[in-house]
């Protein structure tokens, strides 16, 4: 099981170079970008000027925000100047904020405009890399348009792995059947891990002639290990159980009620209220409470047969809490 770590989304491009080198030097395995107040390419350029080791990656970056060709020229060129350390992780969003935020079209078929992605992606990829006819035809995607002025140099790294992120088991069996890896949300639970996405990652597995193995498990980890985490957490459960298209996490321990309840308030903007109905019990099924000495242990105990590689729910930032974090990364150097 290896330990990653993320970048704050508040952290600014100035400071990357500190923040990835730091990481390289404690150990930790993949750097994580996500896309939240910024674009999460920009940083990996600077993660792979300043470090030769360790890997990184978004997780995630909106896919259905962008178009596969645009998704394939950033991951090759991010390959190419990391010497092949780049992961290339995808999440689709949910339809508001496609549509609002982004002001994209929301697709018929979650999965299917997924699936069509990533292969079209590694059309791209082939042709870039062989020089063979560029063509797929899909739904979503016609590509078959090439031209010598916009097909960049063969690199040394063109296996470029994709990450998938999702809740439900649509997204689960599609990173089993195409993708090198899915992303666990945080909210999630090891019971709805084991009985819900685990085998939904190694139904498409089967489908296309693959293994469990064959598919990354990272998950993205909720942790208390003082009162202040706890609530900071709490209000976080909170704000995901609102979504309704998380709901089925709820469902499986009989808690779907209380998601109604929160969608309700967060239409509402009662923001402030909504933690209150996240109690003890139920904060203690989607999170690791345990002292921050002990912490590893009990990451790897809650984890262990379920995930391949554990990134806490909070940044990675030197300067703070760095006896702490050492502590982590100890607890996770014989695994």
């Amino acid at each position: 099981m290896y330990l990653d770590a993320q970048i704050s989304p508040l952290t600014r491009l100035k400071h990357i170079p500190e923040v990835a080198r730091a990481a390289e030097e404690l150990g930790f395995s993949t750097l994580w970008m996500a896309e939240t107040q910024h674009n999460p390419f920009l940083p990996c350029v600077l993660v792979a000027e300043h470090t030769s080791r360790i890997r990184f990656g978004t997780a995630i970056a909106v896919s259905f925000a962008r178009s596969p060709a645009v998704m394939a020229h950033t991951a090759w060129d991010l390959a190419d100047v990391s010497g092949g350390r780049f992961i290339l992780g995808l999440g689709t969003q949910v339809k508001a904020h496609i549509e609002r935020r982004f002001g994209m079209k929301w697709p018929q078929s979650v999965v299917g405009k997924q699936r069509e992605q990533i292969a079209a992606m590694r059309a791209f990829w082939h042709y870039w890399q062989t020089g063979k006819r560029l063509k797929y035809r899909g739904e979503y995607y016609k590509i078959n348009l090439a031209s010598p002025f916009f097909t960049p140099a063969s690199i040394a790294h063109t296996d470029i792995p994709v990450f998938i992120a999702g809740v439900n088991t649509g997204l689960a069996r599609l990173a089993g059947e195409t993708a090198d890896g899915f992303h666990v949300h945080p909210f999630h639970t090891p019971l709805y891990l084991t009985e819900v996405l685990l085998p939904a990652i190694e139904e498409g597995a089967t489908k296309a002639g693959r293994t469990r193995q064959d598919v990354n498990v990272a998950v993205s980890a909720f942790v208390v290990t003082n009162p202040d985490e706890r609530e900071f957490v709490r209000q976080q459960i909170s704000f995901y159980a609102s979504t309704p298209s998380y709901r089925k996490v709820l469902g499986l321990h009989g808690w779907e009620e209380i998601g109604e309840q929160l969608s309700a308030m967060a239409s509402g903007k009662q923001w402030a209220e909504m933690p209150g109905l996240i109690d003890d019990t139920i904060l203690d099924t989607f999170t690791a409470v345990t002292g921050p000495g002990d912490l590893a242990d009990a990451l790897q105990l809650r984890y262990q047969g379920i995930a391949d590689r554990i990134t806490l729910y909070a940044p990675f930032l030197p300067g703070e809490r760095d006896g702490f974090w050492q502590q982590l990364r100890k607890g996770f150097s014989e695994v």
